[in-house]
This record gives structure tokens, C-alpha cells and sequence, in this order.
């Protein structure tokens, strides 16, 4: 008895999906993604930027050697600059986007 078999298409001829063009994140703002916003307390801080070297998203704004801000367009809440503060410092915490948006009203 001769088994009948089916011809599944192969990957070369499955239409094209959601391909962007190379380049960086830096054209989209994915800053809308993020639960947590981080805050930065300037009389606490050192000035040391390791949370601007952990920064995935580089998300950290440093201007001539000092911590200047954060691009929350780009930043998506991860918490990594947080994390990497030395624990005596902790100048930066996360607060939540919602609570920071009202906030902002």
C-alpha cells in the first residue's frame, strides 16, 4: 500500500514578514514600552556613569564627563542603571510609568 504524501512548502516560498530595514532603534521611540521610569537623585549622585555604560538602550545622557539625564524616548524601563549604582549611592530608583505620568500632569 502506497502512502500518499503531501508537499509542504519550504521557507523560500513563504512571503516576506514584518522586515525592517538595517539601522538602529534610534529612528523609533520605544520609550512608550516601559512600566518602570527611572529617577535620578542629583544630590546623590557621584558622577561615576557606570549606569551609563550598562545602559543596553543608551539611554543615559552624559555631557562633558557628568550624568545629564535620561532619553526617555528610548529608555524601556529595565532597570539596569538602578541595579549597577554602587549600593551607597543609589541615586537612581525606579518609580512606576503610570504614578510618574500622573505625576507629570
Amino acid at each position: 500500500m502506497a502512502k500518499d504524501t503531501i508537499e509542504k512548502p519550504g521557507w523560500r516560498t513563504l512571503p516576506l514578514g514584518d522586515v525592517l530595514p538595517a539601522g538602529t532603534a534610534h529612528e523609533f521611540k520605544t520609550g512608550d514600552w516601559r512600566s518602570f521610569r527611572p529617577v535620578h537623585d542629583a544630590a546623590k549622585c557621584t558622577n561615576c556613569l557606570i549606569c551609563w555604560i550598562y545602559c543596553p538602550d543608551s539611554s543615559v545622557l552624559v555631557e562633558a564627563g557628568s550624568f545629564k539625564g535620561f532619553d526617555l524616548d528610548h529608555c524601556k524601563g529595565c532597570g539596569i542603571c538602578a541595579a549597577v549604582c554602587p549600593p551607597k549611592v543609589t541615586a537612581i530608583a525606579m518609580i512606576d510609568e503610570r504614578e510618574a505620568r500622573k505625576g507629570a500632569q
